[in-house]
């Protein structure tokens, strides 16, 4: 009997927790809220850098880009994710699917690079301090985001693109939270070691040479602040690097943690995608917002602002 084959299906069936259909209304409820203050702690942030100039500072820069990452993933997944969660329904549309296997590649892909390329300025921030203003200039800042940017959008062309041409033959049932490559390339029928391959090699600068430039690069900030000779200089100077190495610990760890274990553990990739798209995106803007002084100060500025105009 000859075997159906279709390029690419009209819809998915994200099956999400549907195994847990006691557990989808309490999430839900976590995922609105979690989605609301992702929005609002996201855009505060790119917001107050750019109408406090203390703030337009390299470092701030990078956090814009990262804030700007994390909204992309979570308005491209969290709204259909509610959706599924809420409703009996949980298809999705083929468009949907695809936009939300491009995003997701690109901004994961992105924030690799980006969170790289924020330990190379905490590093010349430390290590540098007197070239810092002189190394990390406003166009070689923007070259280094947009290493990131472009880097992200053609490992998503390359890989989603080659999914697409994959055949299917009618499977569209994906036991996952949201569209990305590895899931689809799974559902696929018929010989897929080569996007398998390109899947491995692709993610090489990403998941290994991106966190290699953040370990190499605490080595050196570690030592140096080693090299310091008063306890309040190391502290100042460790201040400045804990809310990056939060951030790192909570991206990588969970990402290794999810494509590092073996493919049948679907319920753990679940639970782990669910930490990263939902739960990493609202946290990231609070440590930066309650570990850092500048940024603190800022909001303090704006409020009395507010408060002096309104007494006018």
């Amino acid at each position: 009997m000859k075997r159906e084959n279709v390029s690419f299906p009209n819809t998915f069936v994200l099956l999400g927790f549907s195994e847990f259909p006691w557990l989808e209304k309490p999430l839900f409820a976590v995922v609105l809220v979690s989605y609301l203050l992702t929005l609002l702690g996201n855009s505060s942030i790119i917001l107050l850098s750019l109408v406090d100039p203390r703030l337009q500072t390299p470092m701030y820069f990078f956090l814009d880009n990262l804030s700007l990452l994390d909204l992309s993933v979570t308005c491209a997944t969290v709204p259909q994710l509610l959706a599924n969660l809420w409703e009996p329904d949980k298809t999705i549309a083929a468009w949907g699917c695809i936009t939300q296997a491009y995003i997701f590649t690109l901004t994961g892909c992105a924030e690799c690079i980006l969170l790289a390329m924020m330990a190379i300025d905490r590093y010349v921030a430390i290590c540098r301090p007197l070239l810092y203003t002189l190394i990390m200039r406003p166009w070689v800042c923007i070259n280094m985001a947009a290493t990131c940017w472009l880097s992200g959008l053609g490992n998503s062309v390359l890989l989603v693109t080659l999914t697409l041409q994959l055949s299917f033959c009618g499977h569209h049932m994906l036991d996952h939270l949201f569209c990305e490559v590895p899931v689809l390339i799974k559902v696929a029928c018929g010989d897929t070691s080569f996007e398998e391959l390109a899947l491995a090699l692709a993610s090489i600068p990403f998941a290994l040479l991106a966190p290699l430039v953040v370990i190499i690069s605490y080595i050196f900030i570690a030592r140096a602040v080693l090299k310091l000779p008063s306890a309040e200089g190391r502290h100042k100077a460790l201040s400045t690097c804990s809310s990056h190495l939060l951030v790192v610990t909570m991206f990588f760890g969970p990402s290794m943690y999810m494509y590092l274990q073996p493919p049948a553990h679907n319920t753990q990739a679940k639970f782990t995608s669910f930490f990263y798209c939902v739960i990493t995106p609202v946290l990231n803007p609070l440590i930066y917002t309650l570990r850092n002084k500048d940024v603190k100060a800022a909001w303090k500025r704006i409020l009395q602002s507010q408060g002096e105009v309104k007494s006018l």
